[in-house]
């Protein structure tokens, strides 16, 4: 039996945070090379993108191995770099668009990962990797997120929009933490806040930081779950004036369980930034995702976690693993064999599904992968619910 009554904390950071400044550039690079070999007319399924980036003071280093269109040059991935570094906001003499160092040191993919991943005239695509991937829904919250994950995002998100529209004292770097008594199983108010977050004027205090992120953090939680007993936490070492990759080193795919479900579920172990869908990593945690998404649209259960397993080259999942917690109202092994009905779960099956092969991939580095709208363009495709009713006929 599932716990009923509990506390349960999720973390978000920010786009400014080292790791995610580190992911924006390093999912810039899979668009440029989406962008590109669009608009060259090269097929963007021959694209392989598997980009790293670190980040310190006033220095960046991308690294990793590509293969697309020649016109994407280092010059060209300089200068995303910069931009993305300007669009979040670093102009800070420890770490700066324009005065950083950028070196590139991006490399031909390997000839024996390209002979088992791409699809010849007797084999299908095949997974960039071994590996296995986790999705997750339940009903806590409108977009089928648990909610102290959402929550802490939602605040962030506040945050940054109050930034990027001109709130000159805050700075790009912030991180935010929620605490959720659960009673019966439904979240219910909030015990504990934390808010980190960079002020631009040192001169500033933790009560002076507090009185201008509260209206935000209030006005991302729901009526009510912030009460007299809840315990506040802004900036609590005193003083944030230093911060991105100037404070603190920064590495692509540090922040998994920010970018997934904040704890609540399984992470197969895989980060997803600078991969192009190919890797499984983030192709097939989207498929879990947006199968289990559409298992608790579709009221076959209010929980659902699904497993994917792959193996490098090999096109069809070595398994697929459901768990409702015992919220189903079908059984796990009935919908188990529903999933392999409604979606064809091999990385080209995925791919096309999901319409994945182009630029969707430098706004999902920050403020998580799952819990999004879908947009026109294509992003965030993976959580749609269109397959609901799919479901539901395959499983009568």
């Amino acid at each position: 039996m599932s716990r009923k009554n509990y506390l349960f904390t999720s973390e978000s950071v920010s786009e400014g945070h080292p790791d995610k400044v580190c992911d924006r550039i390093s999912d810039e690079v899979v668009d440029l090379f989406y962008r590109e070999a669009l608009a060259e007319k090269m097929d963007p399924w021959r694209v392989r993108v598997a980009c790293e980036t670190l980040a310190t003071t006033n220095k960046v280093l991308i690294a990793g191995e590509v293969r697309g269109p020649q016109s994407v040059t280092k010059e060209k991935i300089e200068e995303v770099a910069r931009k993305a570094i300007r669009d979040i906001g670093y102009e800070q003499s420890g770490f700066h668009w324009r005065d950083a160092k950028v070196e590139i040191v991006l490399h031909e993919q390997s000839a024996d990962i390209a002979q088992g991943v791409d699809d010849g005239a007797h084999k299908d695509e095949g997974a960039g990797d071994q590996g296995i991937m986790f999705g997750y829904a339940c009903d806590e919250t409108p977009d089928l997120m648990p909610a102290p994950l959402y929550y802490a995002q939602r605040i962030l998100q506040l945050l940054a929009e109050a930034r990027h529209a001109g709130e000159k004292r805050l700075g790009p770097d912030s991180k935010s933490q929620v605490t959720v008594e659960y009673k019966n199983g439904k979240p219910v108010r909030a015990t504990q806040i934390v808010v980190s977050h960079q002020h631009l004027d040192e001169s500033m205090t933790s009560a002076d930081v507090r009185k201008l992120v509260e209206p935000y953090v209030r006005k991302a939680l729901p009526k009510g779950w912030i009460t007299k007993k809840t315990i506040w936490h802004v900036n609590p070492t005193g003083k944030f004036f230093i911060g991105g990759p100037d404070g603190d080193a920064g590495l692509t795919g540090r922040k998994i369980i920010v970018d997934t479900y904040g704890g609540a579920a399984p992470h197969g172990g895989g980060a997803f930034s600078g991969k192009d869908p190919t890797k499984v990593d983030r192709s097939a945690a989207y498929a879990a995702r947006y199968l289990a998404k559409n298992v608790v649209a579709a009221k076959l259960a209010r929980r659902c976690t699904i497993q994917l397993s792959y193996a490098i080259g090999v096109s069809q999942p070595l398994s697929i693993y459901v768990d409702t917690h015992g919220t189903g109202k079908i059984s796990e092994a009935k919908l188990e064999k529903a999933l392999r009905k409604v979606m064809d779960l091999s990385p080209r099956g995925i791919r096309t599904h999901l319409d994945l092969n182009r630029p969707i991939y430098a706004r999902t580095s920050a403020y998580g992968h799952f819990g999004r709208k879908p947009e026109k363009d294509g992003g965030f495709s993976w959580e749609k619910t269109d397959l609901a009713k799919a479901l539901k006929a395959a499983v009568k």
